[in-house]
């Protein structure tokens, strides 16, 4: 891969119910075709569904389903990073279109995937917290859940990590959409103006 390629990695972390996948959506849609989404998740859920014989389509899905696999995939999921932990950043990664010059890699949630990007990627790598206060989590349906909500998947980026960015997902769309705007500003010299005089 051209090691110019890509301009910009967003690496976006946040708690369940945060709207960290809204929130790229969103952006994704300011940033049009030079901007791509890439999940971690999305290479994990493809081997556990193939391992276990379940449907990966409803797996990516915000669905009853993949609640009721969560769990497992968890479990699996740590015992596969506990033998590489990058296998999941690089297989989420490859063969991206160079097309795409800004990722915006969805749901870091380990500070393995933090240091993989920052390693591989250098100044080009942000990282970007979504919060929510609790109470505007369980309006969009979060509900504690013990050996998920506890384990590393959702607590292992509390602390530890100079974010970049923090961006609040409160459900004020115009206070969501200001702090977007500010987050394409913020890179308009570096990252992304480079971008632009790529594809003027």
């Amino acid at each position: 891969m051209d090691s110019s390629h890509p301009k910009a990695v967003l690496v976006f972390s946040g708690k369940r119910k945060s709207g960290k996948d809204f929130t790229c959506a969103l952006l994704k849609e300011r940033l049009g075709d030079v901007c791509t989404i890439l999940t971690l998740s999305a290479p994990l859920k493809c081997q556990f569904a193939e391992i276990h014989g379940l449907d990966y389509e409803q797996l990516l899905s915000a669905s009853s389903y993949k609640e009721r696999y969560r769990h497992d995939m968890v479990v699996w999921g740590e015992k596969k990073r506990n033998e590489d932990p990058s296998i999941f950043c690089r297989l989420a990664t490859l063969d991206v279109s160079t097309q795409h010059k800004v990722w915006l890699i969805s749901d870091a949630r380990r500070k393995t995937d933090v240091a993989y990007f920052k390693e591989t990627y250098s100044d080009r790598a942000k990282l970007v917290r979504v919060q929510a206060d609790e109470s505007i989590r369980a309006s969009r349906g979060y509900v504690f859940k013990k050996g998920v909500d506890d384990s590393e998947t959702e607590c292992g980026l509390d602390e530890g990590v100079l974010w970049d960015y923090v961006i609040t997902n409160n459900g004020d769309e115009d206070d969501l959409d200001r702090q977007l705007t500010q987050l394409i500003s913020s890179i308009q010299d570096g990252l992304i103006n480079e971008i632009k005089t790529d594809v003027s």
